[in-house]
């Protein structure tokens, strides 16, 4: 500690009710006390940037030769804790404005009123009226700051108080520029004299500060802030080190995003996009978002507020000065610098989507098979953006092979010219929906259906209705609108039943199945398949029926319209059958095991047991 130069100490009132305040710092305002090292460390920050600029504008200043750092020495048996940084200091008039001037008459009018009203104070109440350096009183009992000002004729100050009403200032001996901030932690708080529990937070609030931070002879704050530099200054292998920092992955990133604006709002960042999804996407995105920092200075590390939801795997860091230090997580849901921010991010990012959809479409595939069953939530969240979300959606379809995913766009671009309905097909992979019957008559009248595999499709789809004012329709519906006439391999139309008989055959099916299905019909859609069961028009997709059952989902079974092949083998046998005897058992059971056939494709058989015992019965009959 400096000597005193002998001259008389003054004791000045502070301006405003400070135990007051001091009591909504400790017990409202801060939810951790490590966060006095933020302030102290940011405190300091804005001194060296101050001096900084005195330097690059060629003003004379006190000890120019002092490297511009932040040094905090411990001592852990007797408590103690100091910072000093070689900033620009304060004068005997600042010291009472700035550091004794806690609060002013619209702070006092602030707390009558929320007294009043038996509200609790926001979160930004320090940053709003500056004072966060009070946060130190939360681990200890007196604090004492020595300063000496960067102007040459300046004089040095020591400054003490208890945060109890009053503080007094004294002259001091002092020869070097900045400020010492220097306390005894109490009993509870002793953990921040130890070296690594002060490592830890630095490494954890202030890793970007803009100056060496000493601890000891250690530089703790390794990782260079480098959304703060120029695009054409930053290396490939940089960008991804600090990736990799921030994301705490092993692997580069696919790609990145380095944004820099001023204007309605100002704020620097640096985005990835990470090269692998998680096991569980939804869930361990859960607590996950873009690391927030006030001029290099840590403020959250989960601002969720920052993304909409369905971009929550993006990873990296917002630095805005729009915002206070101290803001906390219910001001930052509702502040107009954050909306602002998030609607740019989201922009930029979508902007950046469709870059890749264009001009690397590898890239993006890769981005979309990782991140896509998220993504595709923003359609029914995101309405500002829904257009831009429908154009970047992917899917897999008929038209190309396993694994290749096209666009709305693209199939728009290969519709037949009288085709007015855009196809899709739910289910669980590839491979099912491809052995549905329901694809046969357009697999064969070479019509593109899209194959909707990822659970979120069926959440998503309904929603989209048309695109391109084209319908969005799914092949399992009944009321899709197919052309009537089939061909077969030689371009005839295909032998099928009589009127007649197809009417006498269908009216035995609905006897025989009585409440089971909806109805039963001649079908459009079936080729080589003998029957097929398809939903009615506000029925619902067998997907979501069979996703609602996993989740355990109270579903009330629906009834489905059973259609059946005209020109089949075994329609046409069932049918000559009927014409003999339409008592005929073997008729009966044959129609009851198609259904039930039908009813496995889907997934939705309750009693396989019965069902093999049924074709048992069928196999014994036909090998007599």
């Amino acid at each position: 500690m400096a000597k005193s130069t002998g001259k008389t100490k003054k004791t000045y009132q502070f301006k405003a009710e400070l135990n007051q305040l001091l009591h909504l710092i400790v017990h409202s305002l801060y939810t951790h006390p490590e966060v006095f090292l933020r302030e102290l460390i940011s405190n300091a920050s804005d001194a060296l940037n101050k001096v900084r600029f005195m330097q690059l504008t060629n003003q004379e200043i006190c000890d120019p030769q002092a490297e511009l750092k932040i040094k905090i020495d411990l001592d852990e048996k007797k408590q103690l804790f100091t910072i000093e940084d070689s900033g620009i200091g304060m004068t005997e008039d600042e010291l009472i404005t700035n550091i004794g001037t806690v609060a002013n008459s619209g702070t006092l009018k602030f707390l009558e009123e929320i007294q009043k009203k038996g509200k609790k104070p926001e979160g930004d109440l320090i940053g709003q009226f500056g004072v966060g350096f009070y946060s130190v009183f939360m681990v200890t009992d007196e604090v004492i700051i020595e300063t000496q000002h960067a102007n040459p004729d300046s004089k040095a100050y020591r400054w003490i108080s208890d945060g109890k009403g009053t503080f007094t200032i004294e002259e001091i001996d002092r020869k070097k520029r900045g400020t010492t901030i220097s306390f005894r932690l109490k009993d509870e708080h002793k953990d921040f004299a130890q070296e690594y529990r002060v490592k830890s937070v630095i490494q954890r609030y202030s890793n970007f500060v803009d100056f060496p931070i000493q601890l000891g002879k250690e530089k703790i704050n390794k990782v260079e802030a480098l959304w703060r530099r120029p695009k054409d200054e930053i290396k490939e292998d940089e960008l991804t080190e600090f990736y990799k920092f921030i994301a705490n992955d092993f692997e580069a990133p696919l790609g990145h995003l380095h944004l820099s604006l001023e204007g309605t709002v100002n704020f620097k960042a640096l985005l990835f996009i990470p090269p692998k999804a998680p096991l569980n996407l939804f869930y361990d995105l859960e607590n996950r978002g873009l690391h927030l920092y006030s001029n290099r200075i840590f403020i959250q590390d989960d601002a969720k507020e920052l993304l909409p939801d369905y971009l929550k795997f993006v990873r990296g860091v917002v630095d805005t000065e729009d915002l206070p230090l101290n803001i906390s997580r219910e001001v930052t849901q509702h502040s107009p610098v954050m909306q602002k921010i998030r609607s740019i991010l989201t922009t930029r990012i979508l902007g950046l989507m469709e870059d890749w959809s264009k001009n690397d479409p590898g890239k993006y595939e890769k981005l979309i098979k990782n991140f896509g069953p998220l993504f595709k939530t923003g359609l029914n969240s995101d309405f500002a953006n829904r257009e831009k979300i429908l154009k970047l959606l992917r899917f897999e379809s008929t038209a190309k092979p396993k694994g290749e995913l096209v666009s709305l766009d693209d199939y728009v671009s290969r519709m037949k010219k009288k085709q007015k309905e855009i196809y899709y097909i739910t289910g669980e992979s590839r491979d099912v929906i491809e052995k549905n019957p329901n694809l046969e008559y357009f697999r064969k009248n070479d019509y593109e259906v899209l194959l909707l595999t990822d659970p979120v499709d069926i959440f998503i789809i309904p929603s989209i209705n048309e695109y391109d004012k084209k319908p969005l329709k799914s092949i399992e519906k009944a009321d899709i609108d197919l052309e009537e006439e089939q061909k077969g391999g030689d371009g005839k139309p295909e032998e099928t039943l009589s009127s007649e008989m197809l009417e006498s055959l269908i009216k035995i099916f609905k006897e025989t199945l009585g409440e089971k299905v909806a109805d039963v019909k001649a079908s459009k859609r079936l080729v080589n398949s003998p029957v097929t069961l398809v939903v009615g028009k506000d029925g619902l997709d067998p997907q979501m029926e069979r996703m609602m059952k996993l989740m355990n989902q109270e579903v009330t079974p629906q009834k489905k319209i059973l259609e059946i092949n005209p020109a089949h083998p075994i329609i046409k046998n069932l049918a000559r059958r009927n014409i003999g005897s339409s008592t005929d058992p073997i008729l009966r059971k044959t129609i009851m095991q198609l259904y039930e056939s039908a009813m496995l494709i889907e997934g939705n058989l309750d009693n396989p047991t019965e069902y093999v015992q049924r074709m048992n019965e069928l196999l014994e009959e036909a090998t007599k």
